[in-house]
C-alpha cells in the first residue's frame, strides 16, 4: 500500500492569494469586474470567475465602462499605468508585492545608468512588465548558456554598470548558478537576489520531497511558470507527472510506487488539491495521507473557508512557536508597529517599533508596505489571533556572527551612533550595539560626544565578549588609517598651484583649515583678503566650502600652505586697470600722520598725501586742513606697484587752478608777505 506525502507549500502563494481575494471582494461588492489578461495561470479558476461575470481583457483601452480593471500579480510595464490614468479607468493594482519590489529596483538602478539583466522567461508576463520599468537596456536569459551568449557578444560592456534581477519563480539552482558566472564577468555588477522566497521554499521542499518517492504529482496550470519549475526540479529524482486536474489521474504511474509525493503550483485553487488528493487516495487502494517526514508538513483536508474559527486559529498557530524564525510581508506602517501577513498563513502579526530595529528609528523610514522580512516569534495571542515578532532580534542573531567575524578578520563595519552613554557611545551594526569609548570616537579627544549621535561612522571591532555578547570598537583607529592613506595619496600628487574646494573645518586668530578631503590645509589670516582683518571669521565661517590653491608645501612635515586671495581681485590691479599718474579722483581721509594723510581711493587701496601736498601755503600738520572722513579731491602724482605705493596731491591742484584777475592797485587789499625763508620750506 502507497503512502502519499503532501508538501506543506502547495497551493496560492502569497501574491496569487492576494489577487484572487481581491477580485472576489470586488465582485462581492457588487462592482462589475474585468483583469488584465487571466489573473492566474489557472484555467478552473479563470472559468470560476467567468460564471460570475469576469471578463478578460489584453490592453486597458478595452475595458468595459463602469468596470473595475483588475492588474494580476504579475505586474505591467509603467507605460501600462499611464495609460490606465489617462483614460481615467477605475483599476485595482493587485501586483504581488514581490514583483513591485522588483519594479522599483530596475527603475531606481536603471535611472542612474546601470544596464538591467533579467534572469527569467523573456515572453512571461511578469518579465515583461519588469521591463518596462527599465529605463536603460534590459536583456532577458533563461539558463547559463544565454547568459554566456551574452557576455561574449559583448552585450552590456564587462566595466559598465550592470544589476542581475530574477524572475520571482526562476529555478533556484539556476539563479545560483547565473549568479556566479556573472560575478566572475561583470566587474561593476550589482545582484539583487528577487526570487520569492515562497517559490525558493516550495522548490525546497518539492526537491526533498521527490527525493523520498517513487512518483512525484505537481498540480498547476501548463501555462504557469510556477509550475513549471516545479517539474524541472523533481524530475532528476523520479518518475513525474504534471497535471491540471483530478480527471486527468490514471493508475499506470502509481503501479508499483510505495511512496507518492504530490505538490502544486502557485496559481492551483486548495480544491482542486483536494479533489486530487482524493483521487490519488482511491487509486492506491485508499491509503491514508501521511505526515511528511522529509521536513515537509500535510495539507489540511479541509479549506480554511470550511473550518470554524476556531478550527482555522488552531491550524495556522499549531507551527508557531515561540523563537521560531518565519517570513512575513509589510501590510501596514503606523508610528507604534508594523502590520505584516506571515507568509504560507492565515495569520496576521505585528512588530512593535522597539522590536524593528536596533537603531530606534521611524518605521516608515525603515520598511514599505510589501517588503518581506525575516521574523522571530515573540509571543502569540490565541484568543485574538495575532503573533507578535521580531525583526531586531534576527538581525542581531544574524549581525552577531558578522561583528565576530569582523573581530577576528580586521574588517572595517559601518554603524549608526544610537546613544551617546557616561565614557563613550554606542553604535548599531547589522543589528548589534557596539560600544565604543570617548577615547576612541574620534581622531581627536572631543569633550562633549553629543555631536555624534545619529552620524554614521566606520569603525574596528578591538575587543570580543563572547560569554556576554559585547564588543568594543574604535572610530579613532580607523578614521586616523584613512586619514594617512589620503595623505599619501595627497602628497604623491600634490603640486604648488594646484585647485582644490575644501571645506572650513576649524579657525584660529592666524588662519583657517580647511578639509581638503581627508587631509588638512591652511589659508593665514593675511591670505584671506586684500585688506586689513583681524581675525579669519570676517571672511569665512565654518562649514564654508571654498575654492583654495597650494601656495607651498612640506610633504614631509604633512604641512600645506594654501592661498585663497585671487589676483582679479587685487585691489591694486584693478586701481592699475583703472587709474593712471595725472588722473583727479575723489578719495576719502582715512588716516592722519605727522608728515601727511592717508586717503582711500578704491577699497583697500591708500594713497598718501605729504604734508607738503595738502595746501599751497604752510601747515604745521595735517590736520590744520583736513579732518578724516573727509572727501577731497586730488591729483595723483606718483605710482610704485612694486611697493604698491600711490602718492597723492591737493596742492597740484591748486596750483593747476587758473589765476584769478587781480583788482585795481588802489583798491587792492594790502598782503603781508612772507618771510623768504618760510616761503622755500612752504615750496
Amino acid at each position: 500500500m502507497g503512502k502519499i506525502f503532501v508538501a506543506k507549500s502547495a497551493g496560492f502563494c502569497f501574491g496569487v492569494k492576494r489577487a484572487v481575494d481581491a477580485v472576489y471582494e470586488l465582485l462581492d461588492s457588487g462592482k462589475k469586474v474585468c483583469t488584465l489578461g487571466p489573473i492566474i495561470h489557472n484555467p478552473q479558476m479563470v472559468q470560476a470567475l467567468a460564471d460570475r461575470g469576469v471578463s478578460i481583457v489584453e490592453d486597458p483601452a478595452d475595458t468595459p465602462p463602469d468596470t473595475t480593471l483588475v492588474i494580476r500579480s504579475h505586474g505591467v510595464a509603467q507605460n501600462v499605468y499611464d495609460a490606465i490614468a489617462s483614460a481615467q479607468i477605475m483599476c485595482y493594482d493587485a501586483t504581488c508585492p514581490f514583483v513591485a519590489k522588483i519594479h522599483r529596483i530596475v527603475a531606481q538602478q536603471s535611472a542612474a545608468g546601470a544596464t538591467v539583466l533579467i534572469a527569467g522567461d523573456e515572453n512571461h508576463p511578469e518579465v515583461m512588465g519588469i521591463r518596462g520599468h527599465c529605463q536603460t537596456d534590459s536583456y532577458v536569459f533563461s539558463n547559463e548558456e544565454e547568459l554566456l551568449k551574452l557576455e561574449e557578444s559583448g552585450i552590456p560592456d564587462q566595466n559598465s554598470p550592470v544589476i542581475l534581477v530574477a524572475q520571482t519563480t526562476f529555478h533556484m539552482n539556476t539563479w545560483k548558478k547565473c549568479s556566479e558566472i556573472a560575478k566572475k564577468h561583470y566587474t561593476n555588477l550589482v545582484i539583487f537576489d528577487t526570487i520569492c522566497s515562497a517559490t525558493a521554499k516550495r522548490q525546497e521542499e518539492a526537491i526533498a520531497l521527490s527525493q523520498q518517492s517513487d512518483v512525484m504529482v505537481i498540480v498547476g496550470g501548463r501555462q504557469s511558470s510556477n509550475t513549471a519549475k516545479l517539474r524541472e526540479v523533481c524530475r532528476p529524482h523520479c518518475q513525474t507527472v504534471l497535471i491540471e486536474k483530478a480527471e486527468e489521474l490514471t493508475a499506470e504511474p502509481f503501479a508499483n510506487a510505495k511512496v507518492i509525493g504530490l505538490t502544486a503550483g502557485a496559481s492551483t485553487p486548495s480544491d482542486i488539491i483536494k479533489e486530487v488528493l482524493s483521487t490519488m487516495s482511491e487509486i492506491v487502494n485508499n491509503s491514508e495521507v501521511q505526515e511528511n517526514e522529509v521536513a515537509v508538513a500535510a495539507e489540511p483536508v479541509k479549506s480554511f473557508d470550511e473550518m470554524s474559527f476556531e478550527e482555522a486559529l488552531e491550524a495556522s498557530l499549531q507551527s508557531l512557536t515561540t523563537n521560531e524564525r518565519v517570513h512575513g510581508i509589510v501590510v501596514g506602517i503606523a508610528p507604534n508597529e508594523v502590520q505584516v501577513e506571515v507568509i504560507g498563513r492565515k495569520q496576521t502579526g505585528y512588530i512593535p517599533t522597539e522590536e524593528l530595529s536596533a537603531e530606534g528609528t521611524d518605521p516608515a523610514e525603515l520598511v514599505k508596505v510589501g517588503d518581506e522580512l525575516e521574523l522571530l516569534i515573540m509571543r502569540t495571542n490565541d484568543q485574538e489571533g495575532t503573533i507578535m515578532l521580531s525583526k531586531k532580534r534576527v538581525d542581531a542573531k544574524k549581525g552577531w556572527d558578522t561583528i565576530v567575524a569582523a573581530g577576528e578578520s580586521g574588517e572595517i563595519l559601518e554603524g549608526v551612533v544610537t546613544d551617546v552613554i557616561k565614557g563613550g557611545i554606542l553604535v548599531a551594526s547589522h543589528g548589534v550595539k557596539v560600544f565604543v569609548p570617548a577615547s576612541r570616537a574620534s581622531v581627536s579627544r572631543m569633550e562633549d560626544l553629543s555631536p555624534l549621535l545619529k552620524q554614521t561612522v566606520r569603525f574596528k571591532i578591538l575587543e570580543i565578549n563572547h560569554q556576554r555578547h559585547r564588543a568594543l570598537g574604535s572610530v579613532r583607529d580607523v578614521a586616523r588609517e584613512e586619514r594617512k592613506e589620503k595623505e599619501e595619496a595627497f602628497f604623491a600628487q600634490a603640486e604648488i598651484g594646484q585647485k582644490y574646494t575644501g571645506v572650513v573645518k576649524s579657525m584660529t586668530s592666524y588662519g583657517a583649515f580647511v578639509d581638503l578631503g581627508g587631509v588638512d590645509g591652511m589659508i593665514h589670516v593675511s591670505e584671506l583678503s586684500w585688506k586689513h582683518i583681524k581675525h579669519p571669521s570676517e571672511v569665512v565661517s565654518i562649514g564654508d566650502t571654498v575654492e583654495v590653491y597650494i601656495r607651498d608645501l612640506d610633504a614631509e612635515k604633512r604641512k600645506i600652505s594654501l592661498g585663497y586671495r585671487r589676483a582679479e581681485d587685487n585691489p591694486f590691479e584693478i586701481f592699475k586697470a583703472q587709474y593712471a599718474v595725472g588722473d583727479v579722483v575723489t578719495a576719502t581721509v582715512v588716516g592722519m600722520t605727522t608728515f601727511g594723510a592717508f586717503a582711500q581711493i578704491l577699497p583697500g587701496v591708500d594713497g598718501l598725501i605729504h604734508i607738503s601736498q595738502i595746501a599751497n601755503r604752510r601747515i604745521e600738520k595735517p590736520q590744520d586742513a583736513l579732518k578724516v572722513g573727509e572727501e577731497v579731491q586730488v591729483k595723483i602724482t606718483a605710482v610704485d606697484m612694486e611697493k604698491q605705493r600711490i602718492s597723492l596731491s591737493i596742492r597740484a591742484l591748486l596750483e593747476d587752478a587758473p589765476a584769478v584777475e587781480e583788482a585795481p592797485a588802489e583798491e587792492a587789499a594790502p598782503v603781508e608777505e612772507a618771510p623768504a625763508a618760510e616761503e622755500e620750506t612752504a615750496e
